[in-house]
């Protein structure tokens, strides 16, 4: 049996508050055109690519393992302000439906998906994860870009996601875990780090028993931490500081860099049984 991952401290009225906040203050002023929200990829560590790139360049990778063209419906669960989701629909021709928790993220994502001329195939709306407004089998794959994190339980949005797949319908996730154990003297950085998003670690071995009693089909997890995290954690602390909480919180995002070899970075691919 996996560890239960509960996330008692977070709800999702406190994470939508927290990313409205997030959203009307920083939109694409530190993410740039791309307006993603999450960390970059980079292939090696000696990649001069500009974070913007980067972060494009993980939106990419995860969906191409969706394996999705004209005519899929895709689920952005936890879309942010729209960034990837505009990105899929334009690469691949499938149509997007969003969600978010935060109103405010909404509004800037359709925004974004009008402004790019695709808000006819890409659409977000304001819903809870725990409790998907929409029919059984509704979509063809589902992407889940650093929201699975957020959400008070894992296990419950999993099945909220394969209720909503077709059967053959693919699901790609990222998470962050427990790579190693975390020494005591370190424990309260983490906790204060992941206390600040609201948020909670998994271990990479929870993974393929919450997959299974979801209903889905644990079929790859990757170990990405190393082509995310050091470029990411340097360039998002800074920026994060006040764009997150305003100009007067500071030092909330201290010692990112410091947690690297016990906190890593997961891409987890699974699938809806055909039958």
């Amino acid at each position: 049996m996996p560890r239960k991952k509960t996330n008692l401290m977070s709800t999702p009225d406190k994470v939508g508050r927290l990313y409205d906040g997030f959203a009307a203050r920083c939109a694409a002023s530190i993410f740039g055109d791309s307006m993603s929200l999450h960390v970059g990829y980079w292939d090696n560590p000696d990649s001069e690519a500009p974070f913007s790139e980067a972060a494009d360049r993980l939106t990419d990778l995860m969906s191409e393992k969706l394996q999705i063209g004209p005519g899929s419906h895709v689920l952005d669960v936890g879309c942010g302000v729209g960034g990837p989701g505009v990105r899929i629909a334009r690469l691949t021709g499938a149509r997007v439906t969003g969600i978010s928790i935060s109103q405010e993220q909404i509004a800037v994502a359709n925004s974004l998906a009008e402004s790019a001329g695709l808000a006819e195939r890409v659409v977000f709306q304001q819903a809870n994860a725990m409790e998907m407004p929409f029919p059984a089998e509704s979509f063809d794959a589902a992407i889940a870009l650093e929201s699975i994190p957020h959400m008070p339980d894992r296990g419950q949005v999993l099945t909220q996601i394969c209720q909503s797949l077709r059967p053959g319908g693919r699901l790609v996730l990222t998470d962050s875990f427990e790579r190693a154990p975390i020494p005591a003297a370190k424990q309260p950085v983490v906790d204060r780090l992941f206390n600040n998003f609201m948020s909670t670690l998994v271990r990479a071995e929870d993974y393929p028993p919450l997959l299974r009693h979801a209903g889905l089909w644990f079929e790859e997890i990757l170990d990405i931490s190393e082509q995310t995290l050091p470029k990411s954690y340097s360039w998002l602390q800074p920026e994060l500081e006040t764009t997150m909480f305003g100009d007067d919180v500071t030092g909330r995002f201290d010692g990112m860099d410091l947690i690297i070899p016990e906190v890593g970075y997961l891409m987890v691919l699974a699938k809806r049984p055909k039958s």
